[in-house]
């Protein structure tokens, strides 16, 4: 089942149910108006979802139209509580193997849309985004383990974790998590069921590529699965190592990224990076020095991911840069 939020002029949106092809969509007026009530009785909305889904995608739908991702809000607009992990091997804080997820509170009570524009006050800030994939919850109690934790995955989505690179540090150095320098959450402008994704679902991790082009041109195509160091249900069961988790909490993954390679003595990354502080690791431990700017104004970013099929799971999230 793939499900979105159109504009309605509220904060919340109007939940529509969206065919698989992303073609068609059809309000889902009859059974909740909004994502968080289908997420707080899930049990008895959700099976009526997936009937107005199954007839959409039949063409047996009444009212369905055709479906605009630039109408979309988030598909959750805002949530009650995010976090989001460092699950991916990373040059920007590298970490051994084993030990224990790193999770940090992010901002929630806005969640971008998936064409809505990137807008800040200064390019000086070092604008940079971050594609990844968000799990949307259940209610997961107190205590759970891994396993146990996997059953309380509603939905995925795709994100761009924008971070103003400028700020960072000083907020870092300060150990008290990020804020002025992570101003937005941006989401794909459909959530999947899990189900939708088949055999690339494996073990709490989606196991394929995300694609990820700045200006047109692809700089990251990292397989989503293959090095996630933490699955989802890892995250969940840490954050909930000392607290229950309400349905529509966000459990982020931090932006997705492959380990590099040595070729001739030399490390390369053949899947490219889904930020630019990444690739400016990257540089730095080739030739001692980041070449690569970051955003700027009228720049564009899209993150997408692909089925087996070929075709588009979430929609994509595609932004542009602009001033305040």
């Amino acid at each position: 089942m793939k499900l979105a939020t159109y504009q309605d002029g509220s904060r919340d949106g109007q939940l529509v149910v969206v065919s698989r092809d992303l073609a068609t969509a059809h309000y889902a007026t009859g059974v909740a108006s909004r994502l968080q009530q289908v997420l707080d009785d899930w049990g008895f909305l959700s099976p009526q979802l997936q009937d107005l889904y199954d007839a959409l995608n039949q063409g047996r739908a009444r009212h369905g139209f055709a479906f605009d991702p630039r109408q979309c809000l988030a598909p959750l607009p805002r949530a009650y509580q995010v976090v989001e992990g460092q699950a991916y091997p990373s040059l920007l804080q590298p970490r051994e193997s084993g030990g224990s997820p790193v999770l940090a509170p992010s901002t929630g009570d806005h969640f971008a849309g998936a064409c809505d524009p990137l807008r800040c006050g200064s390019e000086a800030l070092g604008i940079d985004f971050g594609a990844g994939l968000a799990a949307i919850t259940a209610d997961v109690p107190q205590g759970v383990s891994p396993p146990q934790a996997l059953d309380g995955v509603r939905l995925l989505v795709l994100t761009n974790s924008v971070r103003l690179r400028s700020l960072e540090a000083a907020e870092r150095a300060l150990g008290a998590g990020w804020v002025q320098s992570a101003p937005m959450l941006a989401f794909s402008p459909v959530a999947v069921t899990l189900d939708e994704l088949g055999e690339s679902w494996d073990k709490g991790r989606v196991h394929l590529p995300l694609h990820t082009s700045w200006n047109g041109r692809k700089v990251g195509m990292c397989d989503a699965g293959a090095e996630m160091q933490f699955h989802f249900g890892q995250l969940i069961a840490h954050l909930c190592a000392t607290r229950a988790v309400r349905a529509g909490s966000v459990i982020g993954s931090g932006p997705v990224a492959n380990a590099g390679v040595e070729t001739k003595g030399k490390a390369q990354w053949p899947n490219g990076y889904h930020s630019i502080a990444e690739k400016r690791a990257m540089e730095t431990q080739l030739s001692g020095q980041a070449s690569t700017g970051y955003l700027q104004y009228g720049d564009t970013v899209r993150i997408e991911m692909k089925g087996q099929d070929g075709l588009s799971l979430f929609g994509a999230i595609d932004q542009e840069v602009a001033p305040r």
